[in-house]
């Protein structure tokens, strides 16, 4: 298997003749395909732990990606809103556009958080879908997973025997850790935290942690002096045990916030790559689940 990520992040391997193309959004849904596509595909992950996936910039390389993919596997629920239709367009590839098989939106298999009750732009980058940041609850990447390896099937019914093996040796290994992490991190619920950003909503559902305020104001409006101020009022009597945020996320507000109040600030995995020993989805639980708990309580 190939796995491309265009912007250096993984290793490239060499390519197969007549293997499945797939293109990657996220770099969750890279190691997820690599995990139920298997030796046969080549993929392609379009951004990195480090790269806002809100926002990217339309390159041709991009382009080229999708104009070749078999298979477009993406976050959805509005989170490439700002530059995944203009890469369609683009491309040109009809078969990896919304209603084809070639389609496919993780979040659209699983429950979503946070929906809005209204929409109103002036209360910040509002998603209508509902918060989109669902790969950080194994249960969500359990049924995702499932779903996935139906339309991989779909796609390419000759190996419809191999990705059912691949995607019950995975659901195998991943249930068994699932297990684990939620028993090592029970002592987690409960749990105060500051986050920067509201990418962290499904991970404190699954682990009953208490996400008590946002540095930003509204969702990816960055915080003004006063609203860091304020946050700093608030949060003195009784502070969190840290304040997180992604890896590409500026760390300024976090570092700030934290020397007021004396708590760590804690730069969080988030997907696959953002940390020392994320190189796939275990990984990123490993670690995201350690860092917590390694924090003073």
């Amino acid at each position: 298997m190939k796995l491309r990520n265009l912007f250096g992040l993984m290793l490239l391997l060499p390519l197969s003749a007549g293997a499945l193309e797939i293109f990657t959004c996220e770099p969750e849904w890279g190691s997820l395909a690599r995990e139920l596509a298997g030796d046969e595909a080549n993929i392609t992950i379009a951004t990195t732990a480090f790269q806002d996936p809100h926002r990217l910039e339309a390159k041709p390389s991009l382009i080229a990606a999708i104009r070749d993919a078999d298979l477009l596997i993406c976050t959805g629920a509005d989170l490439e809103v700002g530059w995944l239709p203009l890469l369609l367009r683009r491309s040109g590839n009809t078969q990896v556009r919304p209603g084809q098989p070639g389609y496919f939106l993780a979040a659209d298999f699983v429950r979503k958080l946070e929906l809005p009750e209204r929409i109103d732009r002036a209360e910040g980058d509002i998603h209508p879908q509902g918060n989109p940041h669902v790969h950080l609850n194994p249960h969500n990447i359990e049924r995702i997973a499932k779903a996935l390896t139906a339309r991989l099937t779909q796609i390419d019914p000759t190996r419809s025997a191999d990705y059912e093996k691949m995607h019950s040796d995975f659901l195998t290994r991943w249930q068994s850790a699932t297990v684990n992490w939620e028993t090592e991190a029970a002592n987690l619920a409960g749990l105060r935290l500051v986050s920067h950003h509201r990418g962290f909503t499904y991970l404190a559902d699954w682990l009953n942690l208490d996400i008590t305020a946002d540095i930003e104001p509204k969702p990816g409006i960055p915080p003004s002096a006063s609203h860091l101020a304020s946050l700093v009022e608030q949060l003195a009597p009784n502070p969190p045990a840290a304040i997180i945020r992604t890896p590409y996320t500026d760390a300024k507000a976090s570092l700030w916030l934290s020397e007021k109040l004396g708590v760590p600030a804690l730069q969080l995995p988030y997907t696959v790559g953002g940390g020392d020993s994320t190189d796939d989805l275990f990984g990123l639980f490993d670690e995201t689940l350690k860092l917590l708990e390694d924090l003073p309580k």
